[in-house]
């Protein structure tokens, strides 16, 4: 069976097949070095960026490429099934962090930090999520006090994707009053921060090339020029309006994450024989992948009018809260049945079924977590 994505384009598909070779002799090779010290290196990063592959849809006017958010959404199907490792990152970096610039920063904002983004020079973050708040976003207890010309900010992030690299970060700090309206965006650059420092490459379960950190900020100065929007406590807002996004992207990877799990055990059982035949001759074997294949393809086609949508601008909050609920669940729900597939040698790591797995499980927890998630839909009934 044939299927090609409606917002597939003969200019996009030959990007795609340059990117897809790229990912596979020049990236791919150098994936288990970035597991093991739990980081991708900055090269990695500047070649993305050569090859257009970071911030696509932003303007030409800031480097990019000016194409729609079919660019985005390919760079992500490719670089989750052929580098996961790098999947994480870039998501964070570009359908989330750069995402605040485009939306709310100032004309002077986006050209001085979203061409670097773009050529990889410069890695972006987004600072939510503290230690004891993480889906209770209005909750949050980092201050940022205005004092002249700067603002002061105290507190602690934790959980951050790109921690550990992040040259920019959007961080979300309280301005003012408790709740939602006390909150405001502001740009940290990073490097030249007096008063930031950056705590542990936290040890995770999976996503190991994935750098995920602790933020601190001790009377951390940073000019008040760096505030997205024109005024103060625009930041929860500024969050919902931009969340879709983030869950879209999140479950974009999770149905190329099914794909991608099914394909490598149809392969396995293919080859792997047991009482004189291969596995997937036998019927429990061939009915359990034929559920996935199925599953796997309403997700597809699901996750196709979600990207029309966002294409179009009218992606909302109710519709990416269930793609991001229900393919992500069934992306952890995949990789579980295709590694018994697989028996003993699936939960061995060098078999990327294994990788697979451990790497789902936070889908269902960042971005939002599912709970979060059926709870913005229900509002909706």
């Amino acid at each position: 069976m044939s299927y090609r994505s409606s917002w597939m384009t003969e200019e996009l598909e030959a990007f795609r097949d340059q990117f897809r070779r790229f990912l596979a002799k020049d990236l791919a090779p150098r994936a288990e070095t970035w597991r093991r010290q739990k980081l991708v290196d900055r090269a990695a990063w500047l070649a993305l960026g050569e090859m257009g592959a970071l911030l696509p849809s932003v303007s030409e006017a800031y480097g990019g490429l000016g194409a729609s958010f079919a660019y985005e959404a390919s760079v992500i199907e490719d670089v989750e099934s052929i580098v996961p490792e790098l999947s994480t990152g870039i998501v964070a970096h570009g359908a989330i962090t750069a995402s605040y610039l485009l939306k709310f920063g100032s004309e002077e904002q986006k050209r001085r930090w979203l061409p670097k983004m773009v050529t990889g020079e410069m890695i972006g973050a987004i600072g939510m999520t503290e230690p004891g708040t993480g889906s209770d976003l209005q909750s949050i207890r980092t201050t940022a006090i205005r004092r002249g010309k700067t603002y002061v900010i105290n507190g602690q992030k934790t959980f951050i994707s790109n921690g550990q690299a992040a040259d920019l970060i959007v961080l979300a700090a309280r301005t003012g009053e408790a709740g939602a309206k006390g909150i405001s965006l502001i740009a940290v650059e990073a490097t030249d921060c007096k008063g930031f420092r950056r705590g542990r490459n936290l040890d995770k379960i999976g996503m190991h090339a994935s750098d995920t950190s602790e933020l601190f900020f001790e009377d951390a100065v940073v000019p008040a020029e760096n505030l997205l929007g024109t005024s103060e406590g625009q930041g929860f807002a500024q969050l919902m309006q931009q969340l879709p996004l983030e869950r879209l992207a999140i479950a974009i990877a999770a149905v190329v994450s099914m794909e991608r799990s099914i394909r490598l055990t149809v392969d396995y059982t293919r080859e792997r024989k047991a009482f004189g035949k291969p596995l997937l001759e036998f019927q429990n074997t061939a009915f359990k992948l034929a559920e996935r294949k199925t599953e796997a393809f309403i997700a597809r086609v699901f996750l196709d009018w979600c990207v029309e949508r966002m294409i179009a601008g009218d992606l909302d909050t109710v519709t990416a809260s269930m793609a991001k609920w229900w393919c992500t669940d069934k992306q952890v729900e995949t990789a579980d049945e295709c590694l018994q597939l697989h028996g003993g040698y699936g939960y061995m790591q060098e078999y990327a079924i294994s990788r697979a797995f451990i790497d789902a499980r936070i889908q269902k927890i960042y971005g939002g977590t599912n709970e979060i998630m059926k709870l913005l839909i229900a509002r909706s009934l």
